[in-house]
């Protein structure tokens, strides 16, 4: 992986094929490895970019902690790199939540957002107790189990599960656990109105709990298209790509490049 160094702080990314941008930005702990598929797919097509956050997989840690706004920064820096004017910007699970962010902060980079499972604050119950179970081991004795769950609920395969659990190994704790508390605590709900982008809204049909959120950011973004993917829970990247990889070519194809 080519490495963008930030302050002294070593990223790691890799970018594949050509034509329109692509960005994806994964959710705590996990890393750019979550995006196999949609690298090897869409690079046919597109030019993908993945990257490890700060203190994630093979990228360096951050003593600056990890914030949304930190990391759009970074996301701003690596596009600069790759010579990119505009990107789509993708984001799973909390990085839904930063596709937000990046929109709010960065309009003139983005030509637009797709969301999968994301949302723009914690506001119901389990989640927050999820999120506050990751807090509390999001530790070097604990970080061990809370990286077998996470990956092994992601996991669609054994070869997946191994792949993915080698890269959440290799984060630092301390900055996962700053990704978990930043993102239990974002909120940009009252911003929705001002994101004039469009923005591709995609959550699986099982994935009840988060129904909510889907129709909070329906209900808020000006101009969305909102996708409930049948038969998929929360991991859609791993579990249902291709259905998520029609959805997603078809919002890009329907858009015109300004």
């Amino acid at each position: 992986m080519p490495t963008l160094t930030i302050n002294e702080i070593n990223i790691h990314y890799d970018t594949k094929g050509d034509g329109i941008p692509i960005i994806f930005i994964h959710p705590p702990l996990l890393t750019s490895t979550i995006f196999k598929f949609q690298l090897e797919h869409f690079s046919k097509k597109y030019k993908v970019i993945t990257f490890d956050i700060r203190g994630h997989g093979k990228s360096d840690y951050s003593d600056e902690p990890i914030t949304y706004p930190l990391i759009v920064e970074d996301i701003v820096a690596l596009l600069d790199e790759l010579n990119i004017e505009k990107a789509f910007i993708c984001g799973y699970s909390t990085g839904g939540s930063i596709v937000l962010e990046f929109l709010l902060q960065h309009p003139e980079r983005a030509f637009g957002g797709i969301v999968i499972s994301g949302m723009s604050e914690v506001k119901d119950r389990i989640l927050k107790l999820r999120l506050g179970a990751a807090i509390n081991l999001s530790n070097d004795k604990t970080i061990p189990f809370l990286t077998y769950m996470v990956t092994r609920g992601n996991a669609n395969s054994s070869q997946t599960f191994n792949s993915l659990r080698k890269g959440a190994k290799e984060g630092h704790s301390i900055n996962i656990k700053q990704y978990y508390l930043y993102s239990r605590n974002y909120n940009c709900t009252k911003f929705l109105q001002e994101i004039q982008h469009p923005v591709l809204l995609t959550y699986g049909a099982k994935n009840k709990t988060f129904h909510q959120y889907a129709q909070l950011l329906h209900e808020n973004l000006p101009h969305n298209e909102l996708i409930f993917i049948e038969n998929a829970k929360h991991q859609i990247p791993t579990k249902e790509p291709k259905k998520l990889h029609d959805a997603i070519h078809r919002f890009i194809q329907s858009y015109k490049r300004e």
